[in-house]
């Protein structure tokens, strides 16, 4: 079955003239309208970023997914991501078992090094351990989710010594995604550990992934995984309206302005309308438009990387609050009972 569902940074609007940011308390209240829509027109899944920057809601996923839990029945509730190598890996656990608990099974945690490098000097570690946090705090969440009582050691935290981890997420078990970009490392270690893996493709040609995803299948295959429990996603920017032209041309601001924001931060040059327009051919990295051109590409993305779940991150620049609500209304309406109607197809002709 291929999932479909949304992930969120929780962008926050900036005012390109007079530069005022939206405030934080209406956004993420926008937020939680939006997931309960999400879970009304059924799609799989909401990811919720993690972010420590003034443009951005949202620092704790965790704390929205609780509030989320409380206003749906279906959807999985997940980050997207975690930034587990500045997060205490315990607290990580007992919060998305506490999440799991409030949702009846429905949590999820996306691990991942992050968009950017501000929690660390908040959580008080240095950028030069950057690899080797992340390894060995993956490893101790992989251990807390499969022991109630945890013996570990290792280097940037006190020994765990017979101690006892509460509350325990339910039966489901906390499902682990990895979240990467084209780092070859992370997805043979993803593959290695058996994990189910994210990737995030958000610029240039998407085909030229390719490489990867197989990659990663083969670490996979070759560690000796059930192939029939093999799971793989991508992550794309992606805004839906009714009228493909009128669409595109409507977001292109909210999103370059995103783009520059972020660029110059980077030392990317401004961002150009050329850019923009390729990202939403056919070949592009961006899913925006209407419902037609969605399936047509989700399809096409689907079948050239045998995809089990697909992540539209729809707040790029954070849109107008009714426009993301249309936007959801026709992923879950139009757009995603063309998509699962199709890959039933697939599946039983392969």
């Amino acid at each position: 079955m291929l999932e479909l569902g949304v992930g969120m940074f929780g962008d926050l609007q900036v005012d390109s003239a007079t530069g005022k940011i939206q405030s934080p308390q209406q956004r993420l209240q926008e937020i939680i309208e939006e997931v309960k829509l999400m879970d009304e027109v059924g799609l799989d899944f909401f990811g919720m970023g993690e972010h420590h920057r003034e443009d951005y809601a949202v620092a704790s996923p965790e704390i929205i997914l609780a509030a989320a839990a409380s206003v749906t029945r279906n959807i999985k509730l997940g980050s997207a991501v975690s930034v587990i190598s500045s997060t205490d890996p315990v607290k990580l656990y007992k919060d998305f078992a506490t999440v799991d608990l409030i949702s009846g099974g429905r949590a999820e945690i996306m691990a991942g090094r992050g968009s950017f490098i501000e929690s660390f000097p908040v959580f008080g570690y240095d950028l030069k351990d950057y690899s080797e946090l992340f390894e060995e705090k993956l490893d101790l969440l992989l251990k807390l989710r499969s022991n109630p009582t945890i013996n570990w050691t290792g280097k940037f935290r006190k020994s765990l010594i017979n101690q006892d981890i509460f509350p325990r997420a339910t039966e489901n078990g906390l499902p682990v995604w990895i979240a990467v970009g084209g780092t070859t490392s992370s997805v043979i270690r993803a593959g290695k550990l058996g994990l189910p893996v994210m990737f995030a493709i958000i610029g240039g040609a998407w085909e030229q992934f390719q490489p990867l995803f197989e990659m990663y299948q083969q670490a996979y295959a070759d560690h000796g995984y059930d192939m029939d429990k093999f799971e793989v996603g991508v992550h794309m920017h992606s805004f839906f309206g009714e009228d493909n032209e009128h669409t595109g041309n409507a977001y292109y601001p909210t999103y370059a302005s995103q783009m520059n924001r972020i660029g110059a931060s980077r030392g990317w040059p401004p961002y150009q309308r050329s850019q923009y327009d390729f990202g939403r051919s056919a070949l592009g990295h961006l899913i925006v438009g209407d419902a037609n051109r969605a399936i047509d590409k989700i399809l096409a993305v689907q079948e050239k990387f045998g995809l089990t779940r697909f992540s539209a991150h729809m707040d790029v620049g954070s849109p107008n609050h009714q426009d993301m609500m249309k936007s959801i209304e026709i992923f879950g309406t139009k757009i995603a009972p063309k998509v699962r109607e199709a890959t039933k197809l697939w599946r039983s002709n392969p």
